[in-house]
């Protein structure tokens, strides 16, 4: 498996842009940081990911729950 630049930055927007914990979140400032830099295309979507972008997803995903699951418990 290999990444690219583009790959990580389409799977993380993806991710903060399914998993962010509301507009206070330090996800979705992330979320918002990134609009300096990225433009997403309309099309892009999680079907759109190619297989390494995916793993990418994947792995931001469930690393971004643990952590919006750990906050709400605290």
């Amino acid at each position: 498996m290999y990444f690219n630049r583009m790959d990580i930055v389409e799977a993380w927007y993806l991710a903060l842009t399914d998993c962010h914990g509301g507009q206070s979140s330090p996800e979705y400032a992330r979320l918002s940081r990134m609009g300096d830099y990225f433009k997403p295309s309309p099309m892009l979507s999680v079907d759109s990911l190619n297989e390494n972008a995916f793993e990418i997803y994947d792995q931001a995903v469930s690393r971004l729950l643990k952590t919006i699951r750990v906050e709400r418990e605290v």
